[in-house]
């Protein structure tokens, strides 16, 4: 009997989430707008590397609560940490480039999530230039203030 009622409480549970989602969510949402939006915000990160710094332009865009997956799956975690992370002496004399290869938008246009390819470059110790390429899946989420931060990168 303790088992029926404690599936039943989680059957409850899970159809108010749902409505509460459904009812918060408003699908009206114009997605090709949203997608034009994310474009723009990863080719701003992008230059912003150019222009400023790999360092300011990861802490900018971040959310707070911002995660980077960076070498040997090591997750960074939060804003001031990613900070750090790209202070370091290893990322003196890189540069990167990426541009998104497809971008999605939630429903309800408060998330958005990129992937596509990226070339990172890395001057040694004898002025030679290193190149790593690969594959990088961005999740953005929108602000309060209506800007876009990302929260997984």
């Amino acid at each position: 009997m303790f088992k029926s009622k404690l599936s039943n409480n989680r059957n409850y549970i899970s159809i108010a989430l749902y409505g509460l989602l459904t009812v918060a969510c408003k699908p009206n949402v114009n997605k090709d707008k949203v997608i034009a939006e994310i474009m723009q915000v990863e080719k701003e990160f992008q230059q912003m590397t150019v222009e400023k710094s790999i360092t300011e332009a990861f802490y900018y865009f971040a959310d707070d609560d911002a995660v980077i997956k960076r070498e040997h799956d090591t997750l960074i975690s939060g804003k001031s940490n990613i900070r750090k992370y790209y202070e370091s002496k290893k990322i003196e004399g890189a540069s990167v480039e990426w541009a998104p290869d497809f971008v999605d938008v939630s429903k309800c246009g408060h998330m958005a999530y990129t992937y596509g390819s990226y070339l990172w470059k890395v001057k040694d110790s004898n002025d030679s230039t290193r190149e790593y390429k690969g594959i990088f899946h961005t999740i953005w989420k929108k602000q309060p203030d209506h800007s876009w931060k990302y929260v997984w990168d």
